[in-house]
């Protein structure tokens, strides 16, 4: 979505070379940077000089390579630029140059526009000369160069005219569909030519790392380096099978990661590469066939009408074409796409793919079927390329996801920090204790250096991953796909769910009601079998009024349309000849409505009379209609069907057509869940033949109708749609409804489906932008089951008793009035937000308006939807959910192939449960290291440390084993009220993480002692380090204290309840904790003399001792057991209390407890007016 950068911006000072651009790009800053010859030497002897460290910062920052090399110049000079985009991430890319030959300005000026981003008046290129650099050269020639620079795979060219990059797709937006139209002749060859090098090859390329350069970063990841030096420092001390050991897993890990890595790339690679032979119209009046790669925008594609896979966007100037865009919006039906409008008003209507969707053949779509009307051949202009394409836009976002702002990674990466800290605090300790028992110098820097590597796990990063990765395994058996694990962890997060309404919480389909006539100025009683209506225009504007077509004899369109047609009984043929159809109708149409045969129809009068239809404007959700200009059989004129939302139809209407009771009757039907559709006609006295019905603008037919009648539809709720809400309510969970469909219709649904209980009450929000210098308004209208009446004008109803006991209610307003409380009442946005509930009449764009709305409040918001109008929704939501089997879904994080919202409440417990395991895992990676820390430190003191095998032994066969079984536990079956915490820097963690690092020490140094007092020990020989002075009595009876630790931990630290299924429903980890705890008991007590010499164990005669440190081991067990539930329950409250309760930081929250307390709001019925100093954003 675009947005101005300068709210994002405004607390900071524009650098010397520094430009923000407006809203025509995405929210980024640029800075440039030219390059300085003795900075960059002096870089190199420093990197020399570091042995490679600098190269290595430079490699994690490349940021900083570009400061330390080069120096702030104007971006007309730069050599290299820093993108600072809207996330506050930091990325270089080169300028990059190339020469364009002399003659190529005045031949691409000739037909080429582009936009001036400032005030959107289209210039031609030799005017402004935007995308052109001169330079000198040596030879003191005007050289042609152009300069750009490649960021996200889009190409951003230098315009000397606003002295900024101008991403390459912004040079198109001032196209006029009258400009699209002229490219019907192509462009000359020369034009091509100049074109491609500006725009680039038409390719949308994944870029494929070879092997040697994944392990080469994989290697330079922090995380490897660490490993490195790890394993090179437990090499010095000797560590050797352990050293080994861990080389071997990490070599395996990389592997499988580098494998995994390059088998996505070349996956993605192979789906989105697509390279294909185009025919393209020249100049000349020849047909060229090129490939898809030199393809740029203007160039006059033609379409085969046998089918055809989209390489780039273009807008269809000729002809239909039935389009499969499953691949870009999940939506399986296909889509009916029409001519660009051509005609008077095609001058000043400035092209948009959105706007024009219907018009506009997308990358990466299957043109299934076309039809040329004309008896040419069907044509399409290119108006987008590469990865500014639409789907190039979906492969972006793909290889380029916007960052997930999570606080527990943040608080994760504080936490490493800390353990860093208190590794140096261990590190002075050890040196101080290491000097005094006169250790050499190098074996203390050794033992130092190894502290650190014990203290900061360098498997935390992989561990923390472990949850996630059941999670996204469990998902997938109940066939829902993730393509972003860590979007796992934030369902666990989620408060707030927004739901599509057609093919979500209800069936896809709809069934047909009946049709409610007209006589004149009233309403007929409702016909429920449209075959019964008479010859006219109702019926005739029920066969023709859709975008049905047939291929391969099959009937394909919109379920809603097919259902239509079904109802009348008529068949569509559009594979009649011209000159059947001119000796019929007397001219050429484009399909033919035929009546049902006689022996079908009902008793009475029968339908005779054919139907042809001529004309097509698609249904568009921002004009919420569409209409046909059909030709019925005889000496009789076109006519105009249209149908569409009843009240956008009557708004088209002449006055005296629409009936009186049209509110009422309206409302009959929409209030008890029905949805209807309006529908219209006029005569089109003008239209003598079919070209005179293609020159006609779709405003000059949709206006002064006579108004029909209505058809009125059943929408049934899924089975699953009911119990699912009622769920996500008991679990504080709020649902919200954002619909295209009828306000009262969505209402009925909201009811049904108790996202509004019966005993709560729907309040509308109606609001009106300012007309005739009277401000923008506001009203509160409550509604009641039976009194009301609807005002047209605002498309809501009218109450006139106040609410009695107002109690719970829930807003329900319609996307005229969300726009007008967005732009006017910024102030009042943020409660109409927090009570919203129904959010109707919804246009795509005003979804995903919504969604950043309800996350500016601070909510974690989910989105579940299942077609093309709500795939913005679903990306900008924090969780965004696609119910669709098809590929494209790639759009949103998650797709469920099960066509029904079951998967939200899955998905929500799920995360839940990664989250706490999460949690879980972490809590025991850092309690491992502060145990496997304090007992190095004691040993230490007395001039010893574990031996080579202890370490494997705890490290690989205890601490590994436990970590990766200990994410197995499934979700709870429950979804409770609470939720799991966000952060890792709570009282609640750091609490368990203090006390039971206290109880570790206490017990380890109070083992120490006791066997330090027998009479039976030894002490070791201090004038050797280890390992040579092992076995001894210090280490043996750490081992084993420190053993039972990590085991106890690991019980204590997974939680079941309230998230996760208790801990014996993890079988293979129940079983292994098992015998790990057998395994550390017959150590402890029976040791075969193979273990004691394999793990340097000392032998212990003592079985009263050995009885004692088993009972150290069950002391420490329930100690550290009742110190969790102690925390989780009665010492978190205590300190609560003490604390005090705090305002929350959630803007959300503050809101609910403010609208609690203010009973009188909102004002019913009162009119409120917009200031004339609007109010601030809410944010």
């Amino acid at each position: 979505t675009t947005e101005d950068s300068s709210k994002l911006l405004q607390s900071q000072q524009p650098e010397y070379g520094t430009y923000h651009p407006g809203a025509t790009q995405l929210c980024m800053e640029v800075s440039g940077y030219r390059n300085v010859t003795w900075r960059i030497i002096l870089c190199h002897i420093c990197a020399v000089l570091t042995a490679g460290i600098l190269l290595l910062i430079f490699h994690w920052k490349p940021r900083l390579e570009i400061l330390a090399k080069c120096m702030a110049c104007p971006l007309a000079q730069a050599d290299w630029v820093i993108i600072r985009d809207q996330f506050g991430q930091h990325f270089p890319a080169q300028v990059q140059t190339e020469q364009i030959s002399e003659c190529s300005g005045t031949e691409l000026g000739a037909t080429s526009r582009i936009a001036d981003g400032s005030d959107g008046v289209g210039i031609a290129v030799t005017e402004e000369e935007e995308w052109r650099d001169t330079i000198q050269l040596h030879r003191k020639e005007e050289k042609n160069v152009l300069r750009y620079y490649v960021f996200e795979g889009m190409r951003h060219v230098w315009t000397e005219m606003h002295q900024d990059f101008r991403k390459v797709s912004t040079f198109d937006e001032g196209w006029t569909c009258a400009d699209l139209q002229r490219y019907q002749s192509g462009l000359s060859q020369q034009e091509q030519n100049t074109k491609k090098k500006i725009y680039g090859p038409n390719l949308i390329d994944v870029p494929v790392k070879s092997y040697l350069r994944l392990l080469v970063d994989e290697v330079l990841n922090p995380f490897y380096i660490f490993q490195i030096f790890s394993i090179v420092l437990w090499m010095c001390d000797g560590y050797y099978y352990y050293a080994g050991c861990i080389f071997l897993i990490s070599a395996v890990s990389i592997g499988l990661s580098l494998y995994e890595t390059r088998k996505q790339s070349m996956t993605l690679r192979n789906m989105v590469k697509m390279t294909v032979s185009v025919k393209v119209r020249r100049i000349t009046g020849e047909d060229d066939i090129v490939s898809s790669m030199d393809l740029v925008p203007g160039d006059c594609v033609v379409i085969p009408p046998d089918g055809f896979l989209l390489p780039c966007d273009a807008a269809l100037l000729s002809g239909e074409c039935m389009v499969n865009e499953s691949m870009l919006t999940g939506e399986s039906v296909p889509e009916m796409k029409t001519p660009l409008p051509d005609g008077p008003q095609a001058a000043s209507t400035v092209y948009s793919p959105e706007e024009h969707r219907r018009h506009t053949l997308f990358c990466g779509t299957q043109v299934i079927q076309a039809k040329s009307y004309t008896g040419g051949e069907l044509l399409a202009v290119v108006t987008r390329t590469g990865f500014c394409t639409a789907k190039g836009n979906l492969i972006s976002s793909i290889l380029y996801p916007k960052p997930v702002g999570f606080k527990f990674y943040k608080d994760a990466i504080i936490f490493v920090l800390f353990l860093g800290i208190l590794a140096f605090v261990g590190d002075m300790y050890s040196i101080v204790v290491l000097v005094r028992n006169k250790v050499p110098v190098p074996q203390i820097v050794i033992r130092a250096l190894d502290l650190v590597t014990i203290i900061v796990p360098p498997a935390l990063p992989a561990a923390m991953t472990v949850g996630t990765i059941y999670a996204q395994s469990r998902l997938k058996k109940h066939g829902i796909f993730c393509i972003s694990p860590p979007r796992i962890n934030i369902c666990g997060k989620i408060k707030l769910v927004c739901f599509d309404k057609t093919g979500t919480l209800t069936e896809e389909g709809l069934d047909v009601w009946g049709v409610v006539p007209m006589d004149k100025t009233y309403f007929l009683p409702i016909v429920h079998e449209a075959r019964y209506l008479p010859d006219g225009p109702l019926l005739y504007s029920l066969a023709t009024c859709h975008s049905v077509s047939l291929l391969k004899q099959q009937l394909i369109g919109d379920p809603m349309d097919l259902k239509m047609m079904e109802s009348t009984g008529w068949t569509l043929d559009d594979n009649v000849t011209e000159l059947q159809t001119t000796e019929q109708f007397g001219m050429k149409v484009l399909a033919v409505m035929k009546p049902p045969p006689l022996n079908e129809q009902p008793h009475g009068s029968k339908h005779q009379v054919p139907v042809g239809i001529l004309r097509r404007f698609p249904f568009s959700s921002s004009l919420q209609r569409m209409s046909v200009i059909a030709k019925p059989d005889g000496d009789v004129p076109p006519e105009a069907y249209m149908k569409g939302a009843p009240e956008m139809v009557a708004s088209l209407c002449k006055t005296e057509t629409v009936p009186a009771d049209f509110s009422e009757m309206l409302r009959h039907y929409t209030s008890d869940g029905y949805r209807v559709l309006g529908f219209a006609y006029k005569t089109l006295t003008t239209v003598m033949s079919f070209e005179d019905a293609q020159q006609l603008t779709r405003d000059s037919v949709e206006g002064g109708m006579t108004f029909l009648g209505y058809l009125v539809m059943r929408n049934v709720l899924k089975l699953e749609t009911t119990p699912v809400i009622h769920l996500l309510r008991s679990a504080n969970i709020r649902t919200v409804m954002v619909t295209g469909d009828n306000m009262l219709t969505a209402v009925n649904v909201a009811r049904s489906c108790r996202m509004v209980e019966q005993s709560e009450r729907v309040i509308f929000v109606s609001a009106s932008p300012p007309i005739y210098n009277k401000p923008a308004t506001l009203k509160f209208i409550p509604s009641r089951p039976t009194l009301g009446q609807e005002r047209t004008g605002e498309g809501l109803y009218q109450q006139e008793m106040e609410l009695l006991n107002p109690g719970l209610y829930h807003f329900a307003l319609n996307g005229k009035s969300f726009s007008v409380v967005c732009d006017y009442f910024p102030d009042l946005m943020p409660k109409v937000l927090v009570r919203g509930t129904i959010f109707a009449r919804m246009s795509p764009d005003q979804k995903t308006q919504l969604v950043h709305s309800l996350q500016d409040l601070k909510y974690c918001v989910g989105m579940c939807g299942d077609g093309a109008n709500d795939c913005g929704a679903l990306k900008a939501a924090d969780v965004g959910i696609s119910l669709s089997e098809a590929e494209a879904s790639v759009a949103s994080p998650f797709t469920s192939k099960a066509d029904n919202i079951e998967c939200v409440p899955m998905v929500i417990r799920e995360g839940r449960c990664s989250l706490i395991t999460s949690f879980g895992v972490f809590k025991y990676m850092a309690l491992y290291s502060f145990t496997q820390f304090v007992s190095v430190l004691i040993l230490y003191t007395v001039n010893t440390n574990l031996s080579d095998f202890q370490f494997l032994f705890f490290d690989l066969i205890i601490t590994t084993t436990v970590a990766v079984l200990m994410g197995k536990t499934a979700p709870a079956n429950e979804l409770g009220t609470q939720r799991p915490q966000g952060t890792l820097i709570s009282i609640a963690v750091l609490g368990s993480l203090l006390f039971q690092t206290l109880l570790l020490i206490i017990i380890q140094v109070l083992a120490y002692f006791i066997t330090v007092s027998q009479t039976w020990f030894t002490p070791l020989n201090d004038t050797v380090t280890a390992p040579r002075n092992l076995p001894n009595y210090e280490n043996t009876v750490l081992f084993s204290v420190s053993g039972y630790q990590y085991l106890i931990l690991a019980v204590v630290l997974s939680k079941g309840y309230p998230f996760r299924k208790p801990l014996y429903t993890n079988v293979l980890f129940l079983l292994v904790l098992i015998i790990l705890f057998m395994l550390m008991i017959w150590l402890t007590l029976y040791p075969l003399r193979f273990m004691r010499f394999l793990l340097m164990l000392k032998e212990i005669n003592d079985m009263n001792f050995k009885l004692m440190l088993l009972g150290f081991a069950v002391l420490n067990f329930f100690t550290a057991f009742l110190l969790e539930i102690a925390l989780d329950h009665g010492m978190l409250n205590c300190l609560r209390l003490l604390r005090g309760k705090r305002e929350s930081k959630k803007l959300y929250k503050r809101l609910e407890k403010e609208l609690s307390v203010q009973p009188s709001w909102p004002p019913l019925n009162e009119v409120i007016c917009a200031s004339a100093k609007k109010s601030i954003n809410f944010r």
